[in-house]
């Protein structure tokens, strides 16, 4: 099968321990792309987060998308057209704030190149900041420092506290968003309808495109959709189980260059071992 399109998870994906892109991946990739394939950039982080790794890429050269906020946006590098967007309803908001609250937990958000939130010190918000490169303002009342529509979300804390606190909230949230961990230790809030698989749908369509054209490669709870729906779907060696569980396809790991290692075999067909 000859892909067109390869979708790639951003953190424990395309990018090392280090938050970098090797210099092997890099070259691999941009060589595929002057074969023709194009390239999305598909994570949770806001799309200040991934523009720098874009450019990296190229991807503005080579007519590649990003996909950020897990598919609440979609962004052509190249023309820099907005091709789909969806918010968060502001009414949701307070409870949002109230069960990160109740939990003694901090939420945030963003606006352009800051993270917003009540607790500049928290060590999850930190970990948020650090991979995005964004600044961390201080706001003395999160609901009403969100004074534009917000893509989504996040609540951070312990893992343990936060698996209970997801199964609550989205019991709760059912009818109207998707609530899920792209994090053991992020809790995501984002509009009903959005995750990669369901985004990536929308941006197929537009290309003329169908998922058997497709090849995603992830590690995290919300790369799960995606890497099923895809025609190829690739786990890398530090995925979480159930990705690895569900995927056509082990790589080597983030740190290992799992990324250059799937697309040299499956792309540039070259003989290589199954990690399977």
């Amino acid at each position: 099968m000859d892909y067109k399109l390869l979708v790639l998870d951003l953190d424990g994906t395309l990018t090392n321990s280090e938050k970098e892109i090797s210099t092997r991946t890099k070259n691999v990739l941009i060589a595929a792309q002057e074969m023709g394939l194009k390239i999305v950039l598909a994570s949770g982080r806001p799309t200040f987060g991934i523009v720098p790794l874009a450019k990296e890429l190229k991807l503005d050269q080579y007519n590649g998308f990003i996909l950020s906020y897990n598919g609440g946006e979609i962004i052509n590098c190249t023309t820099e057209e907005v091709l789909h967007k969806k918010v968060l309803s502001p009414t949701v908001i307070p409870y949002l704030y109230r069960c990160a609250s109740e939990k003694k937990m901090a939420i945030l958000s963003y606006k352009k190149d800051a993270i917003l939130t009540e607790h500049p010190a928290d060590l999850y918000i930190h970990k948020e900041a650090y991979l995005n490169k964004m600044r961390i303002q201080e706001v003395p009342n999160f609901v009403e420092a969100l004074t534009e529509p917000v893509a989504k979300c996040l609540i951070v804390g312990e893992p343990t506290a936060l698996i209970e606190l997801e199964k609550t909230m989205a019991a709760a949230l059912q009818e109207t968003m998707n609530v899920f961990r792209s994090e053991p230790y992020f809790l995501e809030l984002v509009p009903k309808g959005i995750d990669k698989a369901e985004s990536l749908a929308l941006l197929l369509a537009h290309l003329n495109l169908s998922p058997a054209d497709m090849m995603a490669c992830g590690d995290g709870f919300n790369d799960l959709s995606m890497i099923v729906y895809a025609g190829l779907g690739i786990a890398m060696e530090n995925a979480q189980l159930a990705v690895k569980e569900a995927a056509h396809f082990v790589t080597r790991s983030n740190d290992a260059d799992g990324v250059a290692y799937a697309v040299e075999k499956f792309i540039f067909k070259e003989p290589t071992d199954s990690l399977l």
